[in-house]
């Protein structure tokens, strides 16, 4: 049984989903392991990961607009030390996860046709964001 592990850093434009499936896939090519599990932990509580469809804009908007829906900006949240958007990206973040779980199969994550590993930024500002990946296998 291997390991291998590396920081992957995402400059991220402002809030939205910012698909980073290919810098992982990368990531993977040049790490050796055929077979094993893949972490992907997001060291941030304004920000968050999903696993959702890679192929239709519209199916990432609607997203996008339910988590404004569900955490909205309001002067209603008491923790507001950053702005607005403060306290609604960390229920964003609280409502979907920071860690994921993917299998690696012959060399490659197991996700199907149209899944993809998206960051989800949830404040305005662009943001430097960086994710823990860990690789264990063989």
């Amino acid at each position: 049984m291997r390991q291998t592990t590396t920081m992957l850093t995402i400059a991220t434009p402002g809030a939205g989903l910012h698909e980073i499936t290919d810098r992982i896939v990368r990531w993977i090519a040049g790490a050796g392991i055929d077979e094993g599990l893949l972490t992907v932990f997001c060291r941030h509580t304004s920000s968050s990961l999903l696993i959702q469809e890679n192929a239709a804009p519209a199916a990432r908007r609607d997203l996008e607009r339910y988590f404004a829906r569900i955490a909205p900006e309001s002067d209603g949240y008491e923790h507001d030390d950053e702005g607005p958007d403060d306290m609604p990206a960390h229920l964003r973040s609280a409502l979907t996860t920071v860690q994921l779980s993917i299998p690696v199969i012959r060399g490659e994550m197991a996700l199907g046709t149209w899944q993809g590993i998206y960051l989800f930024e949830h404040r305005h500002a662009p943001h430097r964001r960086t994710m823990a990946l860990h690789l264990i296998g063989e």
